[in-house]
């Protein structure tokens, strides 16, 4: 009976160890967050058929300046990064947060492997001036699409 009893433990912890190898081997691959470095940041008025836009805040809708801040992605995984989220943080010249209480601006759809252009369309406050000042950009996405 004790043979019996140390035989069955023995064998739960081998067949555990197996599933447990075997999961490895079978599980999907990850889709790992992948961190893009953005540089060069610039901003430019928006064409006139693309600055027709209002700011709502609080139910309240206002006049707003369409401005596309430019730059380059860096995306260093060698593959192809998808719905990159970017972050950062913009001020107008007297240092006054234009997107209050919100670091995500946006996104890119597909940052291929190496450095390529990227462009985002943001919505001003009429009130505040410019010139924006574009800090700690970056950007963070997946290896394999996640929206369907």
């Amino acid at each position: 009976m004790v043979r019996f009893m140390r035989f069955r433990g023995l064998t739960v912890v081998v067949v555990s160890c197996l599933l447990w190898l075997v999961s490895w081997v079978l599980a999907p691959a990850a889709l790992a967050l992948t961190q893009i470095k953005l540089s060069e940041l610039s901003y430019h008025e928006c064409s006139e058929e693309l600055a027709k836009g209002t700011v709502t805040s609080g139910g309240i809708t206002r006049a707003a300046n369409c401005f596309i801040v430019t730059g380059k992605a860096q995306n260093n995984s060698g593959k192809p990064v998808y719905d990159a989220d970017i972050f950062g943080r913009i001020y107008d010249a007297d240092n006054n947060p234009v997107m209050q209480n919100r670091t995500r601006l946006g996104s890119i759809a597909e940052v291929p492997p190496g450095v390529s252009d990227f462009e985002l369309r943001i919505s001003v406050p009429e009130g505040m001036q410019p010139p924006l000042k574009l800090k700690q950009f970056k950007a963070s996405g997946f290896s394999g699409s996640i929206r369907r």
